[in-house]
């Protein structure tokens, strides 16, 4: 299937307006690295605690704010879930003690915050486990049972936490909602010591600081060790200097891809880490594609010079660019708009990188071989430059064509 067929667009001759847009993007970017958000660390990476927090209706960030302040905590960013009926927020804090029940302390300050006016004295049946609802009917033995009192019980704690995390989303709207599921007795004893907040955690993600600094350490690794490869593979399959292009390239899609997050002050995880490594393979593939259509040609299209070899190669590749590079880009698109908080720092680093990714491969990479080869004289074997008496010579293939 082709969209375009025998098109002629010049992309070399606006090789310096697109030269001229991505240093803009990327003097932006470093700019917010160096003096203005920096690189806005998540979690993973910086050390702290994340709780993710289901609510029985939409949550009052401010109100939630306030409540946390007066509990002493410093530091955290509230990022509440717009999307109607979701009712969620994630309250990030930052903690930058090493000790790991230093870092478990932080959730239940922020639990003790949210439960603020509830019923003192009272446990919360939102914020508990099985395993503590079990020890409960155990010791207060409701319905008076014999030997068999930890399995009985054991099914009746299992059936309300079910009941509460499959059923209602990890969190009752109130201790009537588990009345069907138990006996009088059992129920009876529940209003008696327990509430239902208006709040449950669905998820805490604890990182220490020592172990955030080894996964910055390690993202980084794999960043440049994934292009070291990528180097030295297209230099055993083209030639040194195509794999250095190609590498330009998709450094230059991961400096702009992290300069937005810094200019957005959008935090970096570790699924952004991911996103931006499927980023350097698609941006490499990519620029693997034009380059194997040049070395085609440049066997083909013996009288032609390297800019209208390279010119011609990406026309040639034009509509399978187009198609592969658009489809993709609605799929990560979609992920973007509907795939909500958990999904929206990874799908936003596939966003930027498939539009900067595609468009590096024809305006970085293409250019930057264009130029060596001139530079080099290389475009027309035995002149020292090419020049317009001799343009129509033939070329020299790369060595492993």
């Amino acid at each position: 299937m082709e969209l375009f067929r025998n098109t002629n667009i010049d992309f070399l001759g606006k090789k310096w307006y697109f030269l001229a847009l991505s240093l803009i993007f990327s003097v932006a970017g470093l700019g917010s690295m160096l003096f203005w958000h920096h690189i806005p660390l998540g979690i993973d990476f910086r050390g702290g605690t994340v709780v993710d927090v289901k609510f029985t209706q939409t949550p009052n960030v401010e109100a939630i704010r306030s409540e946390l302040d007066r509990a002493g905590l410093k530091n955290f960013t509230l990022q509440a879930d717009t999307r109607p009926g979701f009712n969620e927020l994630l309250i990030k804090l930052d903690i930058r003690e090493t000790s790991e029940q230093a870092l478990d302390q932080g959730k239940e300050t922020i639990v003790k915050a949210l439960q603020a006016g509830s019923e003192p004295g009272k446990t919360d049946l939102n914020n508990i486990g099985y395993t503590t609802l079990q020890d409960y009917f155990l010791k207060a033995d409701p319905l008076h049972l014999g030997t068999d009192a930890a399995v009985q019980y054991g099914k009746i704690a299992r059936s309300i936490v079910d009941f509460r995390d499959k059923t209602h989303g990890g969190v009752l709207g109130s201790l009537a909602d588990v009345s069907p599921l138990v006996p009088a007795p059992v129920m009876q004893a529940l209003q008696q010591d327990f509430f239902a907040s208006n709040f449950g955690v669905r998820n805490v993600d604890i990182v220490g600081p020592q172990v955030g600094a080894q996964l910055r350490k390690q993202a980084v690794l794999a960043t440049l060790y994934s292009l070291l490869g990528m180097l030295l593979y297209l230099w055993f399959r083209f030639e040194l200097i195509y794999g250095v292009a190609a590498v330009v390239a998709c450094f230059h899609d991961t400096l702009i891809t992290v300069g937005a997050f810094s200019l957005l002050n959008t935090e970096i995880s570790l699924t952004v880490i991911a996103a931006i490594l499927t980023l350097v393979g698609y941006s490499m593939n990519d620029t693997i594609v034009v380059f194997d259509r040049i070395r085609e040609n440049i066997k083909l299209l013996r009288k032609d010079t390297l800019t209208e070899i390279v010119n011609k190669s990406i026309n040639q590749t034009l509509s399978r660019t187009v198609l592969t590079s658009g489809l993709t880009f609605l799929t990560v698109l979609a992920l973007f708009v509907f795939g909500g908080d958990v999904l929206h720092g990874f799908s936003m680093a596939l966003v930027i990188g498939i539009i900067i990714g595609t468009y590096s491969s024809i305006f970085i990479a293409a250019p930057m071989l264009v130029a060596y080869q001139q530079w080099r004289g290389k475009s027309v074997p035995g002149a020292p430059a090419p020049s317009a008496s001799n343009e129509g010579r033939r070329y020299k293939s790369p060595a492993k064509a």
